[in-house]
C-alpha cells in the first residue's frame, strides 16, 4: 500500500474493527439522526480548531500520507473523516460496553423472578 493511503487505511481499520459492535449495543448506525446530532457539534468545533491552527501555521499535514484532496482552508479530507470516524467508533464502543455490562444484571433479575 502506498504511503498516500495510510491515513485513510487507519480510519478504515477503525471502522472495520468496531463495526461488529453495532450488533452488541443499541444500534448506533440504525439511529442516524441521533448519531448526526451527536457528531455535528464535534465535527464543527474540531474542524474550526484545525482550520485556525492551519491558518496560523501551528498545524500541518504531510502530503506524503494523504490522498491530496484538500478542502478550503488547507484541511485534507482524511482529517474531516477522522472527526466522524473516531467519534462513531467511540460511540459504538460505549454502547456495546454498556449493553454488555447490563446483561448480567438482566439475567440475575430474571433468575430471581423465576
Amino acid at each position: 500500500m502506498g504511503d498516500r493511503w495510510q491515513y485513510l487505511a487507519v480510519l478504515a481499520a477503525c471502522v472495520v474493527v468496531t463495526a461488529p459492535l453495532e450488533f452488541l449495543g443499541s444500534g448506533v448506525y440504525r439511529r442516524l439522526g441521533t448519531l448526526a446530532r451527536a457528531l455535528l457539534p464535534v465535527l464543527a468545533v474540531f474542524a474550526a480548531w484545525d482550520l485556525v491552527a492551519i491558518a496560523r501555521g501551528h498545524w500541518s499535514f504531510n502530503e506524503a500520507f494523504t490522498l491530496g484532496v484538500v478542502l478550503p482552508g488547507g484541511m485534507p479530507v482524511e482529517e474531516v473523516l477522522f472527526f466522524v470516524v473516531v467519534p462513531v467508533c467511540a460511540v459504538l464502543t460505549y454502547e456495546a460496553v454498556g449493553a454488555l455490562s447490563r446483561r448480567p444484571a438482566d439475567r440475575r433479575e430474571r433468575v430471581g423472578r423465576g
